[in-house]
């Protein structure tokens, strides 16, 4: 992969094909064609090679134009190190402590800029990065609790709640597999009005293509009963309309 004072034409086509996706509204995906959605915690972990996310250009792009303060973070706290050696990656870098719209951003971009991009200062800034997106993810879950209770007393419109549902799973990154049992149990659960399923079916498409297909055949499979009898006859139709959202 050629590189000019730091950036890559993977990386240049990579940060244009992200800034679709953010105005498409699409979940960011790891490269390698696995259908698997990038995590904060794939870009705090070096040990990860990210590929074409190891340029300065994606990295920015995730940085200041990500909705979730967490992504955000971690994509900063990636780029951080390539300041120091280069002055063209140390101006995106402090630029984006300009334009992120996270002040959490903003601050840790002060720090390490003020600092000069010392090492120690970006070891402590990529800790505190770690516990903010444990701390982060500990209160959308307990938020998406509160919500489903909140349902289930009927203090909560179900329309609001599937929104929620999808806004907190996605800001919280919650686990890919932990939405998709949490999805499965929803509906297929007795106890769930059949409004409330088909509102889950409208949104299936913010679901990686391969998790939506997971929770269709899986639900498809449950045992016939009443509860579920229009909502698999919906997901067969769904199952022939799916397909599968631009990748990397």
């Amino acid at each position: 992969m050629t590189k000019s004072f730091g950036l890559s034409q993977g990386g240049l086509a990579l940060a244009l094909d992200l800034r679709e996706r953010y105005k498409a509204h699409q979940p960011l995906m790891v490269q390698g064609g696995n259908d698997r959605l990038l995590m904060p915690e794939h870009l705090l972990n070096r040990d990860i090679d990210l590929q074409d996310y190891e340029d300065p250009l994606p990295l920015a792009m995730v940085a200041t134009r990500d909705p979730d303060s967490p992504m955000s973070v971690a994509a900063a706290v990636r780029l951080s190190p390539q300041g120091r050696g280069s002055r063209l990656i140390g101006g995106v870098f402090e630029m984006l402590g300009a334009t992120s719209k996270h002040p959490v951003v903003k601050q840790m971009v002060e720090l390490i800029t003020e600092s000069d991009f010392a090492p120690e200062m970006i070891d402590k800034v990529q800790r505190n990065a770690e516990k903010f997106v444990s701390i982060s993810r500990k209160r959308y879950a307990d938020a998406l609790r509160k919500n489903l209770k909140a349902l289930m007393d009927g203090e909560l419109e179900p329309r609001r709640f599937v929104s929620e549902f999808f806004e907190l799973s996605e800001s919280g990154n919650l686990r890919v597999d932990i939405r998709k049992r949490l999805i499965l149990g929803l509906l297929t659960a007795d106890t769930i009005r059949p409004a409330i399923k088909f509102l889950f079916l409208e949104n299936l498409q913010r679901l990686p293509i391969s998790i939506a297909n997971d929770i269709i055949a899986e639900t498809l499979r449950q045992p016939n009963k009443p509860s579920l009898e229009a909502i698999k006859q919906e997901l067969a139709w769904i199952k022939l309309e799916l397909k599968p959202a631009k990748g990397h």
